[in-house]
């Protein structure tokens, strides 16, 4: 009896534990446009994980990592949701609802190269719905500082973009956008890393995540420019890093009160 109660009061303490992990209140426009930024990203983040599972790499634990980041964009949907009052906000918060709950069931079942192809088109209308979301945040702060918030979060998706469609590729989906949709997506991360280099927001904290995201970046550029074929954990490990820095790079930059 004694062992039984034990057992519930640790199941319900990891159950408090991982709601309360993902559980996010937005306090402000500034955070608002950084969070609804990251659901950019996490579209992204699911179809790279997805294409790890159906490759067959156990690297980085994309089960697990797909769990957590389903969950994550469930909860800062529903926070961003909660947030908004701008009724052209609140209208397309409720398309990513829309467009989300399809997805979530797809995610949820084994992957397959047929149902992966199907799935980055739907991905990709919910990343369009994401980047819309954020804009209107952007917007409404008023400040140089929401523009700048926007672009650096959007790095964050274009470093989980070039390594899903790498991904595909490597399982051998034949998408052929490919190239187009590789350039695209680095031609604009090349663009906007410029930008924010020379940004006047720049702490020497930014300067050096900036510098270091410019270095792992140069790794995708390689990668583009080679004909031989790279190892998926290799991407799978450039792309965290480069997520984490611009995480760190985009949060500083929601912390300014810059006019």
């Amino acid at each position: 009896m004694k062992n039984s109660r034990r057992r519930w009061f640790i199941m319900a303490a990891v159950m408090v534990f991982t709601t309360a992990l993902w559980s996010i209140e937005i306090k402000n426009l500034a955070q608002a446009v950084n969070e609804a930024g990251r659901q950019r990203m996490l579209t992204q983040r699911m179809l790279k994980d997805y294409a790890m599972i159906g490759i067959g790499n156990t690297f980085g634990n994309p089960k697990e990592d797909l769990k957590k980041v389903m969950a994550m964009f469930e909860d800062h949907l529903k926070a961003l949701t909660a947030f908004a009052t701008d009724p052209e906000t609140k209208k397309s918060l409720e398309e990513q609802r829309k467009l989300w709950e399809p997805i979530k069931k797809m995610l949820s079942e084994p992957p397959t190269k047929e149902r992966a192809i199907e799935l980055q088109g739907k991905l990709d209308a919910l990343l369009k719905a994401a980047d819309r979301t954020t804009k209107l945040f952007a917007k409404q702060t008023g400040q140089k500082s929401g523009k700048i918030i926007n672009i650096s979060g959007r790095q964050r998706m274009l470093s989980q973009r070039m390594a899903n469609l790498y991904m595909l590729k490597v399982w051998g989906i034949n998408d052929p956008q490919f190239k187009e949709k590789m350039a695209a997506a680095m031609k604009l991360f090349n663009d906007s890393l410029n930008l924010l280099i020379k940004s006047d927001l720049n702490t020497d904290q930014i300067n050096k995540l900036l510098k270091r995201v410019k270095q792992n970046f140069m790794f995708f550029q390689v990668m583009n420019r080679s004909q031989n074929r790279f190892i998926p954990s290799l991407i799978y490990k450039k792309s965290n890093e480069i997520l984490k820095d611009m995480n760190t790079v985009t949060g500083l930059y929601a912390s300014q009160k810059v006019q």
